[in-house]
């Protein structure tokens, strides 16, 4: 799978206390265009995954070109996250990354278990766009798409 080059995004949310959660996923993609479903992998095992297991909505945030340093963060098991102070609160809520490329803010429709894994499933209910390159993951690295 490191042979396929993908997007890479943090996908965020709250629990019910507030507290705010998140993880890097580069297994990220549309479902469907009506309604606009998309879908984020998480690992079971994710410091995050108690929070997504109960989260009614949660934020796709694709990332830019210079946010490699943010996203190793959110790659990192026990790491202070959103220590950085990069992403602002949405009216839900919900933590959204404001330079992202998109974000997508997505109300639960499905959670299905899958492996070591369990697939979100949303529909996008609000998106920001911005006009930047995105962040590319290929061979177990970053890239930079070329024109």
């Amino acid at each position: 799978m490191s042979r396929f080059p993908s997007g890479v995004t943090i996908v965020t949310t709250t629990d019910h206390c507030g507290a705010r959660w998140g993880f890097t996923a580069s297994a990220f993609c549309s479902v469907s265009a009506e309604p606009p479903l998309v879908l984020a992998c998480l690992a079971v095992s994710a410091d995050s995954y108690r929070a997504f297991r109960t989260s009614s909505k949660w934020v796709v945030n694709i990332l830019g070109e210079e946010h490699a340093p943010l996203a190793n963060r959110f790659a990192t098991k026990g790491a202070d996250k959103f220590a950085g102070g990069e992403f602002d609160t949405d009216a839900d809520g919900l933590p959204v990354l404001p330079e992202a490329v998109a974000s997508l803010v997505c109300r639960t429709q499905a959670r299905q278990p899958a492996g070591d894994h369990v697939i979100l499933i949303g529909e996008a209910v609000n998106v920001r766009l911005r006009d930047q390159n995105p962040l590319v993951y290929y061979a177990r690295d970053f890239a930079r798409l070329s024109a």
